[in-house]
């Protein structure tokens, strides 16, 4: 009976203490061995949102060895990276709808699989399904001038249309562009935008000099922006950027020179410099 009794209480010792320890546990804040990044890049009128931990080398061999070469990897650690798209985009020429998807890896010596799939929720690669894949292509990794010890993924060239998306860690480096063809949308938000009473005339003007549009239309946005706003030296610059590049370079210089008149009223020294190049390129 007395035997029964010291095991009874040991017991009750033994789960009171695990109940401590457990409750001690939940107030515990340790640093995570693999730092989480989130990382939100614009690309055109979209957004794309990289969410993935990094883990160190550690002076660890990584390709090859610790992640070994012909298997899929999760491409960072603890849960899946995932690639989240505001809108549609393409990537190795194919669409991918907007969403979110699970950035997987095939790393090998002299290429490596890229691979997108449905289910980016889950632990790992553990219960990746190639059938669920949505895109698989290859890329040629390359050799990093230095070491990489922190694994990284960013996007080290951003334009209108394509955001380049590195993959870096050890001493290899991998590099894919993802794009998106924008303008048709784009030019109906503008026309939608010209029917309402706040016409977005330089907005409008920027997108089409840059994007080589009608460069009479975008000047006579120009002028209408210039006319809401003629204390103001920025529509000044644009206004002659635009005569710069229809070939007009005395009226590029003329409208310059009010630019920089503007700015140096409201001590605009970067738009006082900026004038004045355009007035250099006119001469």
């Amino acid at each position: 009976m007395k035997k029964t009794f010291l095991c009874t209480a040991g017991i009750l010792l033994i789960a009171s203490l695990l109940s401590i320890e457990t409750a001690v546990a939940q107030g515990l804040k340790l640093p995570a061995a693999s730092s989480k990044q989130v990382i939100t890049q614009e690309l055109g009128i979209s957004q794309i949102t990289l969410t993935y931990a990094r883990p160190n080398v550690k002076e660890r061999k990584i390709f090859g060895e610790l992640e070994p070469y012909g298997q899929v990897w999760r491409t960072g650690a603890n849960n899946a990276t995932t690639l989240t798209f505001s809108g549609d985009v393409i990537i190795d020429g194919k669409t991918i709808p907007a969403g979110t998807y699970g950035l997987f890896t095939i790393p090998d010596k002299n290429e490596w699989t890229i691979i997108l799939n449905k289910n980016g929720q889950q632990w790992g690669a553990y219960e990746y399904n190639q059938a669920e894949d949505v895109l698989r292509f290859k890329v040629k990794p390359n050799q990093t001038k230095n070491k990489v010890e922190t694994f990284s993924i960013s996007f080290p060239e951003v334009s209108a249309t394509e955001a380049k998306l590195n993959i870096s860690w050890e001493n290899t480096s991998v590099t894919f562009p993802i794009q998106v063809n924008q303008d048709a949308e784009i030019m109906a938000s503008i026309d939608q935008a010209m029917q309402g009473d706040k016409k977005p005339y330089l907005a409008a003007a920027q997108y089409y000099l840059s994007n080589n549009k009608d460069l009479d239309k975008a000047l006579s946005w120009a002028d209408e922006a210039v006319k809401a706003n003629p204390e103001t030296p920025y529509p000044y610059y644009w206004k002659a950027q635009i005569q710069l590049k229809k070939g007009d370079k005395a009226g590029a210089k003329v409208t310059a020179e009010l630019g920089k008149q503007a700015a140096e009223k409201t001590n605009s020294e970067e738009y006082i410099r900026l004038n004045n190049q355009v007035i250099e390129k006119a001469k």
